[in-house]
């Protein structure tokens, strides 16, 4: 079966209903293009719990601050529906600005408490932007589940909540971060990045890895775990934004991690100017 490309609101809603009377199992995999493997295994995850697969291809204006790179934010629409396709999918929505912000729009979804600090703090009206979106398009294909990586980790929980708590029905998928051999997240940002700046940027996984030794040495403090973070970026020339150890659910921060409570490492940090993020479960 040959991809099916949507390109308006009405197309994919009729698309969408008619699977729905079929009675066929929707797995949605939303993304803003130029994708890569960790994209892919999205896809190919949801192939494997649902029936039918649909991604959708939109470089997302409302996530953009005013000084942000939406307009050179990568893009490759051929090729991104061949990987679509080669990877299961179905059928990708790929529409315009003014099909999803046609004049006059003016409601925006908020989610007030784990949207705040970390990447919300330095992006104001960034996860707005994303709750926005992500809200119409659950609603628009109204799936059975949707599938995100956890290399957003932020995002991911700002996604969780807002299904929660707008009653969406629709299962929330987290998928784990999909790497190079070097340990490097994936990420459409990368590149942006120089041969030395690829290379520096190895220190994020780095640190991460450094923290989680001290763990297993019976560290628990948070102080001296981000400290070791710390030491890796500033050795490899990277200007941080943020390292923090949080409850991997709240994503509030933590002193010490205990026992049996999931956390997560963050780490926010510019090779140049690019500007990257990773994330590791820790303890727990």
């Amino acid at each position: 079966m040959s991809l099916l490309v949507l390109r308006t609101v009405a197309e994919t809603a009729a698309w969408a209903e008619s699977l729905r009377r079929a009675g066929r199992r929707l797995a949605l995999v939303p993304t803003m293009g130029y994708l890569h493997e960790g994209h892919q295994s999205l896809v190919r995850e949801g192939r494997r719990r649902a029936d039918v697969v649909a991604a959708s291809i939109f470089v997302n204006p409302t996530q953009f601050g005013p000084t942000e790179d939406l307009s050179r934010y990568p893009r490759d629409l051929e090729g991104d529906l061949a990987k679509c396709e080669s990877a299961g999918a179905e059928a990708v929505f790929a529409p315009v600005p003014e099909e999803i912000y046609p004049p006059g729009f003016q409601t925006h979804v908020q989610v007030a408490q784990v949207s705040q600090g970390l990447c919300g703090a330095r992006r104001p009206g960034h996860f707005q932007g994303v709750a926005t979106v992500v809200t119409k398009l659950l609603c628009l294909f109204k799936p059975q589940l949707a599938l995100f990586g956890e290399k957003d980790y932020q995002q991911l929980q700002v996604i969780r909540a807002l299904e929660r708590d707008l009653n969406l029905g629709v299962e929330i998928v987290g998928m784990p971060t999909v790497r190079e051999p070097d340990g490097l997240a994936l990420s459409s940002r990368n590149a942006y990045l120089t041969p030395d700046e690829r290379r520096r940027a190895l220190a994020l996984s780095r640190g991460m890895a450094a923290a989680q030794a001290l763990l297993g040495q019976g560290t628990r403090d948070t102080a001296s775990l981000v400290d070791a973070v710390r030491r890796e970026l500033a050795a490899a020339d990277l200007r941080e934004d943020y390292v923090e150890v949080v409850d991997a659910t709240s994503l509030t921060s933590l002193s010490f991690v205990t026992p049996g409570q999931p956390a997560r490492i963050l780490v926010a940090a510019f090779a140049g100017k690019t500007r990257l993020i990773d994330n590791q479960p820790i303890g727990g």
